[in-house]
């Protein structure tokens, strides 16, 4: 017997804000036509004033119960990727653990930038495979507004804010890739790269938040190759190739890096999920707002080969092969 980590429900949240690319012509020097081409992003949702991560975090996890059929003390543990939590300290799961009426179970943090929902993934399948829980939400959320220097054109115009909410249930599979669930996962990180997406700020260096920091072109070059190489080392730890893939879900960050990570693995782009024009880069908030909309919108079935993969700050990377 086998023990796999099976999707159960899925549900995203979005603030009501949304921000088209033309509201940035006004105060920097770029258009709709300049954001589109160089990310393919159209338009972004922005958290409202004194609207928290985790507020958005406790609306997908609600969505995610309704769409499982669960209450909340149906949950064993809430893992929440987030870079961008209420504050320092206590984690952000904790506090959707109390806003959802949660009562039992236990909840944390995972910090790896935006490839910080694909890092919670694999541990979320961890706990459930060693027996430490049968049902565990991972949820995604952001509030990248917040980080934002107005002034970099560069940056500003790439990020929004969003939470995206996926639970896993322990179920008896028979071994082989035709078992739902999480197949793979592949993790990697290397801090040799940290300088070249960041945020200025911290507790420990300068008592402030800070702002994010991006050399792009450095970002770009190291994005397509290890998000291929990843999905590529994750399909073949269980003996599968991008020819059995049904859709690629990527980080959603840039058009551009999402068609090239796809060319290299071989898929064509009719079996790659893309909400990046509508969304921009939701950090760890990406990927599992992708699987919602998805899902929503009637393109994932049962059954079917997904490969999920992202990069963030650090640097961070990885994928996960489940069929969902």
């Amino acid at each position: 017997m086998t023990i796999r980590a099976v999707v159960r429900g899925i549900g995203h949240y979005l603030p009501d804000n949304i921000v088209e690319n033309s509201a940035f012509e006004a105060t920097l020097d770029t258009s709709d036509e300049w954001i589109k081409a160089r990310s393919g992003i159209e338009r972004r949702h922005f958290a409202a004033e004194g609207q928290t991560t985790s507020d958005l975090a406790i609306r997908a996890a609600n969505a995610a119960l309704s769409d499982a059929g669960l209450v909340a003390d149906d949950i064993d543990a809430i893992l929440v990727a987030t870079s961008t939590p209420d504050l320092t300290f206590p984690a952000v799961a904790t506090m959707v653990q109390a806003g959802l009426g949660m009562t039992r179970g236990f909840c944390f943090d995972v910090q790896a930038v935006c490839a910080g929902f694909i890092f919670a993934l694999a541990n979320a399948n961890a706990l459930i495979v060693s027996g430490q829980a049968k049902r565990v939400m991972v949820i995604g959320a952001e509030t990248f507004s917040r980080i934002m220097d107005w002034t970099d054109r560069g940056t500003c115009v790439l990020f929004g804010d969003g939470a995206g909410a996926l639970i896993l249930e322990a179920s008896e599979g028979s071994g082989t890739t035709d078992d739902r669930g999480i197949l793979s996962t592949d993790l990697h990180s290397d801090g040799r790269h940290r300088d070249i997406l960041y945020v200025d700020g911290g507790v420990s260096s300068n008592q402030c938040s800070g702002v994010l920091r991006m050399q792009g072109k450095e970002v770009f070059r190291h994005a397509i190759e290890k998000l291929a190489q990843t999905a590529h080392d994750a399909l073949e730890k269980v003996g599968l190739s991008g020819a059995d893939v049904d859709w690629v879900v990527p980080h959603q960050a840039n058009l551009r890096i999402i068609n090239g990570t796809a060319q290299r693995m071989g898929v064509s782009m009719d079996h790659v999920i893309v909400t990046v024009q509508d969304h921009g880069n939701t950090s760890a908030a990406s990927v599992p707002l992708a699987l919602s909309v998805a899902k929503s919108a009637g393109q994932l079935k049962p059954g079917q080969l997904i490969v999920t993969e992202a990069i963030g700050g650090g640097l961070a990377w990885g994928a996960v092969v489940l069929r969902w």
